[in-house]
C-alpha cells in the first residue's frame, strides 16, 4: 500500500473508530436514556458521570482514551507516514466530536485526543496529565482542567521539539489543542459570564 494511500486509509479507520458512540451506548445500557439529552448534551465521561454514575463515566473515558490510541496503532499498521499518524489521531477526534454512528452529536474529544497522543508522545502526555489535574484541583472546573491540559500537552510537545525531538507530537498536540478550544465555545461563553458549573473534588480523611 502506498504512503498515501496508507494515510487516506487510515484517516478514515481514525474517524470510524472515533465514531463509535461508548457514552451513549453505556448510558442506554445502564440508564435505558440517551446521555445527550440531558446535562451538557454531550456523551463525554463528564456527562456520563452525571446522568449515569461513576461506573459508567469510568468505562467511557477509558473506552474512549482507546479510541484515540487504536486510530494511531491502527495508522502505524497500515504503514501511514508520521503525518498520517496525526491525521488518524484527529479523525478520531473528529469522530468522537461528530459520530457517523450516533448522528453527529457527540462530545468534546478530550478523552480521544489524549489517547492519541499517548500513542505518539508519552511525554507530552504527562505534561497533559500534570497540567490538566493541577488546573483540575486549582479551578475545580472540568472544562478548565480540559483546556489547560491540551495547552500543557502542547507546551511539553513543543520543548521536546526545541530539543531536537520530533516535530509530529507538536503538529497532533496543537490541532487537537484547537479542536478542543472549538467544541469547548460555550464552556468559554459561561467562564467569561462566571457561571461554569464547578465539581465536588474528594477530600482527604484526616
Amino acid at each position: 500500500m502506498s504512503g498515501l494511500v496508507s494515510d487516506v486509509g487510515a484517516a478514515a479507520a481514525g474517524y470510524a473508530i472515533g465514531s463509535i458512540p461508548f457514552g451513549l451506548l453505556l448510558g442506554r445500557a445502564t440508564r435505558g436514556l440517551d446521555v445527550r439529552e440531558t446535562g451538557s448534551g454531550s456523551m463525554g465521561s463528564t456527562n456520563v458521570l452525571r446522568v449515569a454514575g461513576p461506573a459508567a463515566a469510568g468505562a467511557t473515558f477509558t473506552l474512549d482514551v482507546g479510541k484515540g490510541t487504536a486510530a494511531v496503532l491502527c495508522a502505524r499498521a497500515l504503514g501511514a507516514h508520521p503525518a498520517g499518524e496525526v491525521g488518524a489521531g484527529l479523525a478520531a477526534m473528529v469522530g468522537h466530536s461528530w459520530p457517523v454512528f450516533a448522528g453527529f452529536r457527540g462530545g468534546k474529544s478530550v478523552a480521544t485526543a489524549f489517547g492519541g497522543l499517548l500513542a505518539i508522545s508519552p511525554e507530552a502526555s504527562a505534561w497533559a496529565v500534570a497540567g490538566g489535574l493541577s488546573a483540575l484541583v486549582g479551578t475545580r472546573i472540568v472544562s478548565v482542567g480540559s483546556m489547560v491540559a491540551a495547552a500543557s500537552a502542547t507546551i511539553g510537545a513543543g520543548v521536546s521539539a526545541a530539543r531536537g525531538g520530533r516535530r509530529t507530537p507538536l503538529v497532533f498536540a496543537g490541532l487537537a489543542s484547537a479542536l478542543i478550544a472549538i467544541r469547548h465555545t460555550d464552556n468559554l461563553r459561561r467562564l467569561a459570564r462566571g457561571v461554569e458549573p464547578r465539581v465536588s473534588l474528594p477530600r482527604r480523611g484526616r
